[in-house]
């Protein structure tokens, strides 16, 4: 079994930072992609980030710029730097990863959210 424990969320105001962590445990061979979605109420989720198992990185055009994501191997945690906020970043942040527990079985696994409110 593998868990996804998140954090760092909160409240801030437009043009501030948050720095989220996602730390994945249990049994765990390796992980590839990491990532980090985002789902404002009434919408669907969306891609934020992700960042592949050799670092490649992509981003939703929304945050080009202002945000950076990043994984630390040896620790199974992926974060999210997010300058710059707008409150059109408000949202709950789920943080995502394909994990394989050996060479026949990986899955995907999810975190339970941590919500991201920036005030105008």
């Amino acid at each position: 079994q593998v868990q996804l424990a998140e954090s760092g969320g909160g409240l801030v105001q437009a043009g501030g930072s948050l720095r989220l962590s996602c730390a994945a445990s249990g049994t765990i061979s390796s992980i590839n992609a990491m990532g980090w979605y985002r789902q404002a109420p009434g919408k669907q989720r969306e891609l934020v980030a992700v960042i592949t198992s050799d670092r490649s990185t992509n981003y939703a055009d929304s945050v080009k710029g202002r945000f950076t994501i990043s994984r630390d191997n040896a620790k199974n945690t992926v974060y999210l730097q997010m300058n710059s906020l707008k409150p059109e970043d408000t949202a709950a942040y789920y943080c995502h990863a394909h994990i394989c527990h050996n060479i026949f079985w990986c899955n995907d696994y999810w975190g339970q959210g941590t919500q991201v409110t920036v005030s105008s």
